[in-house]
């Protein structure tokens, strides 16, 4: 097995000032990437050191990613400096954890926008010069909250599902120019997790442990629109998933979808649309009788 090599790769990693962006900015340029170590804290210069100090490249970085403008200029001077831009690492983020019910929106605003927009700045910022050199890996980092629910964190959850949904569109549209764009989902130990572990949950949960996971989709043969879960030395692929469902014909529709919601809900036969538009003509095809699954797609056992 060869190890992946990314000598002549620049890459950004958001929030790298410590934890999981220290972990994977410190990752990426162990395998030859030149690293933009950014951060609005003061941790960015101690990780800048210490990549040099172990013989890697790595400037520090201290934009704003709220801010559209900062953004585009960081990728112009980033582009200039190094002569492009191969890979961007989102992991930036804040918490303002509380109930619904006594979450204020301002902190529900606050966590989209650095969460949510923040990535969508950085993405938008490197897009088009990943598709005029036609190659490009983009990580979202998503969350267990988003994927699963966790009480307490509406906004948080919320942000890291849209990300989901931002990565299934933008894997699509720069698939022909080279570009690969996947989520992960990291459990780690961070300042963002103080609190919630033991010791020794703790120890497992080194960010070490996940930034294999951030170079294997930084590298040639990454996938596209996966979402790699990681953490403790584990990694998992999750998955949204479409069952076979229920053609209801029955005069009081509605009561029959409560009455025999066990079969549409039934996993037996889901499957992962390759688009959007795959739930209709699979909707079409059981209306029209015709065969349960699509052409070309294998059924995902649940």
């Amino acid at each position: 097995m060869t190890m992946i090599d990314l000598t002549g790769r620049t890459a950004i990693v958001t929030g790298a000032g410590g934890g999981l962006g220290r972990a994977h900015a410190l990752a990426l340029a162990a395998h030859g990437a030149r690293v933009v170590v950014n951060d609005l804290g003061d941790g960015a210069r101690a990780v800048a050191q210490e990549i040099a100090a172990n013989g890697g490249e790595a400037i520090v970085d201290g934009t704003d990613i709220t801010d559209l403008a900062a953004v585009r200029a960081m990728v112009t001077d980033v582009e200039h400096r190094w002569g492009g831009l191969e890979i961007l690492v989102n992991n930036a983020g804040i918490l303002r954890d509380r109930s619904f019910a006594k979450m204020e929106m301002e902190d529900f605003r606050a966590v989209i926008e650095v969460h949510l927009m923040g990535s969508v700045h950085c993405a938008k910022a490197v897009w088009e010069g990943m598709r005029a050199r036609r190659h490009g890996r983009i990580v979202f980092t998503t969350s267990s909250s988003g994927l699963f629910g966790n009480f307490g964190q509406a906004n948080y959850a919320a942000a890291k599902m849209a990300l989901v949904g931002l990565m299934q569109t933008l894997r699509l549209e720069g698939e022909k120019y080279g570009i690969r764009v996947n989520c992960l989902s990291p459990s780690a130990a961070t300042r963002m997790t103080e609190g919630l572990y033991g010791a020794d949950e703790l120890r497992q949960l080194d960010p070490a442990l996940v930034a294999p996971a951030i170079v294997a989709l930084s590298a040639d043969g990454a996938p596209n629109g996966a979402i790699l879960c990681a953490g403790a030395g584990s990694f998992e692929s999750a998955k949204v998933l479409l069952t076979q469902g229920l053609l209801v014909n029955e005069p009081d529709a509605a009561a029959a979808i409560l009455n025999r919601w066990p079969e549409i809900d039934d996993g037996r036969g889901a499957f992962v649309p390759l688009h959007g538009p795959d739930q209709f003509s699979h909707e079409i095809a059981r209306a029209s009788a015709q065969l349960p699954l699509l052409a070309g797609q294998a059924a995902v056992p649940v």
